[in-house]
């Protein structure tokens, strides 16, 4: 579409840098000082100036796999970033003035689900526990959970979701869109894909003929590394560009990192499959459902019956199968009694932020 820039009033981005001690020493060597940017509505400034000034509810941006939370306010062309869209959804009275804050989670494997990890890193505990904290010291927020939410797409919309679950005493109201749910149908379909990937990283190389699968598959079969996770790693740290599908690998690394850490396993977790047979492993599969939200609705009832607001939508041709997933949530969501909305729409997984016009004004309605 073509879009004119705003006329109204924009407010303004400020980048804020944030020590963690939590992320300091983490597994992959990520940075521990972050500098992250925060949007502040037009009202922020025009009131700083009565008395101690007047006080915001506040939302975190949970961005995506691959990105962070820069991606959100960077110029984009024939759309809107993040500041836009809330600049105009506020200027259109659609919602209320509220501070929104871009956290920076990217790791070497490409991003983390927001949740803790000893292979990853602490990602849960450095939102929670320091960086809530952090804003409210330095901002006019309301520091209280009542007002505060936190809303992502993706795997920032998992993490939007768990985090509803898991942290309920932080966040007062969350927004999934298009959330991993159901891993049966989202992740092992693009597993074969991945062990294909790997293969090329194998430390001796095929040859025709005659197989002793029991000796190839030797020091594999319990989800670990015999080498070519660790040599496919250190080459694509070492290079600039990776291609989709070596994306695509990285990502299910990652996602085994975050699923199914074990500090004696080789690089800090286990896999999924038998590297050379592709046969699913059953304990570490048991391992990646524990984090599975249709599976945790019951478990955390009790803390999701105290949000303010849920709101879940996804696109109902979603490429990665996120639909079904998500149905699922709302159904089992829907029997454990937890008021929420889910919505539908005719699209896809990608270039779906428009949606946040939907889950935005749900959010700030629904705070104090």
């Amino acid at each position: 579409m073509a879009i004119k820039r705003t006329a109204w009033a924009s407010g303004r981005v400020v980048t804020l840098e944030h020590t963690s001690a939590i992320l300091a020493d983490n597994p992959l060597g990520d940075p521990h000082v972050r500098p992250f940017d925060v949007w502040l509505p037009p009202q922020y400034d025009q009131s700083a100036g009565r008395g101690r000034g007047r006080r915001y509810p506040v939302l975190f941006d949970l961005v995506g796999f691959t990105a962070s939370g820069k991606s959100h306010t960077n110029w984009r062309n024939f759309d809107e970033n993040m500041p836009e869209r809330v600049a105009r959804l506020v200027h259109e009275k659609k919602m209320r003035p509220c501070v929104i804050v871009f956290p920076d989670c990217f790791t070497a494997l490409g991003g983390n689900q927001y949740i803790n990890s000893s292979a990853i890193g602490r990602y849960a505990d450095y939102l929670t526990q320091e960086l809530i904290p952090f804003i409210d010291g330095e901002l006019r927020t309301h520091a209280t959970r009542e007002s505060r939410g936190c809303f992502g797409r993706s795997s920032g919309g998992y993490g939007a979701m768990l985090h509803g679950m898991k942290y309920a005493r932080y966040w007062g109201a969350i927004a999934n869109h298009s959330g991993d749910a159901y891993f049966d149908f989202v992740y092992r379909s693009d597993w074969p894909n991945t062990l294909n990937m790997l293969a090329g990283y194998r430390s001796r190389e095929r040859r025709s003929g005659a197989v002793n699968v029991s000796r190839e598959e030797a020091g594999v079969e319990e989800g670990l590394d015999d080498g070519r996770v660790s040599r496919f790693l250190a080459d694509v740290w070492g290079r600039g560009k990776l291609a989709g599908d070596e994306v695509y690998c990285l990502m299910n690394l990652a996602m085994a990192a975050s699923y199914d850490p074990d500090p004696d396993a080789p690089n800090g977790f286990r896999l999924p499959f038998n590297l050379e047979t592709g046969e699913l492993i059953p304990a570490r599969w048991r391992e990646w459902m524990k984090h599975d939200p249709i599976n945790l609705v019951r478990r955390y009832r009790k803390n999701l019956k105290t949000l303010r607001g849920l709101f879940i939508d996804c696109g109902w041709r979603d490429q990665y199968h996120m639909h079904y997933g998500s149905r699922i949530l709302s159904k089992r969501l829907t029997a454990a009694g937890i008021a929420h909305r889910y919505e539908e729409f005719p699209d896809t997984h990608s270039g779906i932020d428009y949606r946040m016009d939907r889950s935005l004004p749900y959010l700030t309605r629904a705070l104090r």
